[in-house]
């Protein structure tokens, strides 16, 4: 067995790896990037970019169903489910060519192949090839999607969305489980393609939302186009010939069972760090047995370990985990005179349609933070000008302000364009602008941020009030 000697290790060249190993190498350190999948990000290859080229066919198709509207009106619409997926297969394999290409520009000697794990605190054995001795080290492993494991019995067609990015054709039906970011792009992604889809939601939850007012409108907007059954429970999945057999039951105890091409198990992620023999590494764990670490930092305690990326289970988004990655490596390099590094505003968005943004602190976080310290401005987009022009007048934004500074702190969304204006008020959030100061920027007529406009003036006037007295948050469970 061969034993190299490097300043910094890196497991995992995902975004965040790649990212650590780049801060290192600036930082003036030696440096090897440990892998033991394709070469390629989770983004490029089964994430963001493909999801969203599936996305854009669909927007494609939606947007001839919904031209009789506009007194246009189409001929005969076929999708041609073959040309969709390879069209898809096809740009997908162009973005992981890009990363691939700057992977070849990293030296040989710097890239080790294999599974990496601790054998002690400054110490890594890869496969059974290499012992990597490192003054620092940076995990950067990544997550995987969570299937069941009785689900995982019923065989292959119980998929999750990688195996999506692998389809020649688009198939007669699918169910997907969870309404969060994935399960909801792709579930009316397919939807709009047609293809038969149902949703199922154990609970009521519709992506990352937490404002009860803007999650009940994102479950009737939604609801309206795309057969999602909330409060609903996959009891069995079982093989049914070329199909699977699924049995769900509702909260009043009724039992359904359908078939279905394909179960999408969209329920969530879970870091790759359970194989790493993390007990070796002499550093505090939570109770689910992730790394403790500081967010400002990525230093886990006071050691020579870091960690960043979906790894570490605090955001998984890719702009996150380039952030994470450059900090972890930067601070990596100079350890032990460890830094804080930029941690941007929290901007996340679901591009199915109408779109959800959130964006700085969000409302349950603080009912926590700021009972009776904050105000609510709100604008429905059922009326605003731009919105029904396009006949996208769908959805809701709620946006957050501080009683006595008047700081904007953050806002939800349901509604078009919501991509852009999460965009605009994270900027503002990030810059600590206040409400006043906001309303002081020029808004185009007519345009959708006039409706931004509209939930700041609001806000305002909320904000000139006596502060309420602290109230416990509601059930944000729609239909409650």
């Amino acid at each position: 067995m061969k034993t190299i000697r490097t300043d910094v290790a890196v497991i995992g060249a995902g975004s965040a790896g790649l990212s650590a190993y780049r801060a290192a190498r600036a930082g003036g350190k030696r440096a090897v990037l440990i892998e033991s999948g394709p070469y390629g990000t989770t983004c490029a290859r089964v994430g963001c970019m493909p999801s969203k080229l599936l996305i854009a066919a669909a927007e494609a198709a939606h947007a001839l169903a919904a031209a009789p509207a506009f007194g246009v009106h189409p001929g005969q619409v076929r999708i041609d489910g073959e040309a969709v997926m390879a069209r898809v297969c096809s740009e997908r394999d162009r973005f992981v060519g890009f990363v691939l290409e700057g992977m070849e520009h990293i030296p040989e000697e710097d890239k080790l192949r294999g599974h990496a794990r601790f054998t002690g605190p400054r110490e890594l054995q890869v496969d059974e090839h290499t012992v990597v001795q490192a003054e620092r080290i940076v995990i950067a492993t990544g997550s995987s999607p969570m299937v069941p494991q009785e689900w995982q019995l019923a065989g292959p067609r119980v998929i999750t969305s990688d195996a999506v990015f692998d389809w020649t054709d688009l198939p007669r039906s699918v169910a997907v489980v969870g309404t969060g970011v994935i399960g909801l792009e792709l579930g009316q992604a397919l939807h709009r393609l047609g293809v038969r889809v149902a949703i199922y939601a154990r609970g009521g939850s519709v992506a990352q939302l937490g404002d009860p007012q803007v999650l009940a409108e994102a479950a009737r907007v939604l609801g309206a186009e795309l057969d999602i059954r909330f409060q609903t429970q996959v009891a069995h999945i079982q093989p049914d010939g070329e199909e699977l057999l699924l049995t769900s039951r509702d909260a009043a105890g009724q039992e359904r069972r359908e078939r279905y091409d394909y179960v999408l198990s969209a329920i969530g992620r879970k870091p790759n760090v359970h194989a790493l023999n993390l007990e070796l590494a002499q550093i505090a764990l939570d109770r689910r047995g992730i790394p403790l670490y500081d967010r400002h930092t990525m230093q886990c305690g006071s050691s020579a370990i870091f960690i960043a990326g979906d790894a570490d289970d605090e955001l998984p988004l890719l702009a996150e985990a380039a952030d994470q990655g450059k900090i972890a490596g930067a601070n990596a390099a100079r350890f032990p005179a460890v830094q804080p590094g930029l941690r941007r505003t929290p901007l996340t968005v679901a591009f199915c349609e109408p779109q959800i943004a959130t964006l700085g602190a969000g409302y349950q976080a603080l009912c926590a933070s700021h009972s009776g310290r904050f105000a609510v401005g709100m604008v429905s987009f059922s009326n605003q000008g731009r919105s029904r022009v396009m006949r996208q007048n769908h959805g809701m934004l709620r946006v957050y302000g501080e009683f006595g500074s008047g700081r904007f702190l953050g806002a939800e969304m349901i509604g078009p364009r919501a991509e852009h204006l999460g965009h605009l008020l994270s900027w503002a959030c990030q810059a600590g602008l206040t409400v006043d100061a906001m309303l002081d920027m020029p808004f185009y007529h007519p345009v959708v941020e006039e409706g931004v406009r509209t939930a700041l003036r609001d806000l305002a006037v909320q904000l000139a009030k006596e502060p309420p007295s602290p109230q416990p948050c509601p059930d944000c469970t729609p239909g409650t």
